[in-house]
């Protein structure tokens, strides 16, 4: 059950390889003759041996394991030790990765034998997009931890021109999940992350949201603006704002805010099916949990700015 507008966007459903696949890829490269047709398509295409098809494979691993330690480093400097063990990777590898990260001032060492952090080198590279870079690898964590202890979806949402885009999301360990919508748009109105952003909005967007034509999307759907800006109230007050139905029927939906320096920039989120979601004993408790991860990453931004700004 899909409220998708007309800024919505869709994408073709992306195959991503598990670890397994990447071995058994591995091991049937090296049983295959060096030139016979038992080798994988991608082998045959490039014309490629089977060592050299390996050694592309090993490649895309490392690339793969360099990410995760960018990611791990976006959450604030950190040793070695602690990085394999955020990782799951041998110290070895992390040791050899940095090495190589370093060089490429992607990441910096403070001193001799400190913590690692990330460096100018990612600066150079995302140029303006180095705010959204930033937000979304430093939110990543929140919507892990978020979406394990309530077993529903977590994500992040922003707010564009009127419309919220979801940006980021991590699903739920349910066996029932709602569809991800990463990539597309909603009316900032008929999603909690919406009202959360727009709670410590200027007014002048508030109001810019609000004299537009809202679309009542389900039969939940708030329209009016009285009853909008009460909203915003209670966003305030709580410090996160409950959504039933709002935006797809079926879909209950949490969300709280999220700031940096520069005021509101996001909002976390944790949604999920309404035969299920929220138990009706634990709506508060889930409510305060969003909106500690929000404060938590808030801090988190803040901190990152002014660490930049020194």
């Amino acid at each position: 059950m899909t409220a998708c507008t007309s800024r919505c966007r869709t994408f073709p459903p992306i195959h991503v390889q598990t670890q397994s696949e990447k071995l058994d890829e591995i091991a049937l490269c090296r049983r295959s003759p060096r030139l016979g047709a038992a080798l994988p398509v991608e082998c045959r295409i490039a014309d490629l041996s089977p060592d050299r098809y390996c050694d592309q494979v090993s490649g895309v691993q490392s690339i793969e394991r360099a990410f995760a330690l960018l990611r791990a480093l976006s959450l604030g400097p950190v040793g070695i030790t602690d990085l394999a063990d955020r990782t799951n990777l041998p110290k070895s590898t992390v040791a050899r990765l940095l090495s190589a990260l370093e060089a490429e001032t992607a990441v910096i060492q403070q001193e001799v034998g400190g913590d690692y952090e990330l460096g100018p080198g990612l600066s150079d590279l995302t140029g303006a997009n180095a705010a959204g870079f930033s937000l979304i690898a430093a939110a990543r964590p929140f919507l892990v931890d978020l979406a394990t202890r309530n077993g529903e979806s977590s994500g992040l949402d922003v707010l564009s021109d009127g419309w919220v885009e979801f940006v980021d999301e991590v699903t739920g360990e349910q066996d029932v999940q709602v569809r991800n919508w990463t990539g597309e748009f909603a009316p900032a109105h008929s999603v909690p992350g919406g009202v959360a952003i727009l709670a410590y909005s200027p007014e002048s967007v508030v109001k810019t949201v609000l004299e537009t034509p809202l679309d009542k999307l389900t039969a939940n759907t708030i329209t009016d603006v009285d009853e909008l800006r009460q909203r915003l109230v209670q966003a305030r007050s709580a410090g996160y704002i409950w959504g039933f139905e709002e935006f797809a029927p079926g879909i209950n939906s949490v969300a709280a805010p999220v700031f940096d320096e520069t005021g509101v920039v996001a909002a976390l989120r944790v949604h999920g099916p309404m035969f299920r979601f929220p138990d009706p004993n634990r709506a508060h408790d889930i409510g305060l949990e969003v909106a500690e991860a929000a404060e938590a990453l808030s801090q988190q931004l803040q901190a990152y700015t002014a660490t930049v700004d020194q």
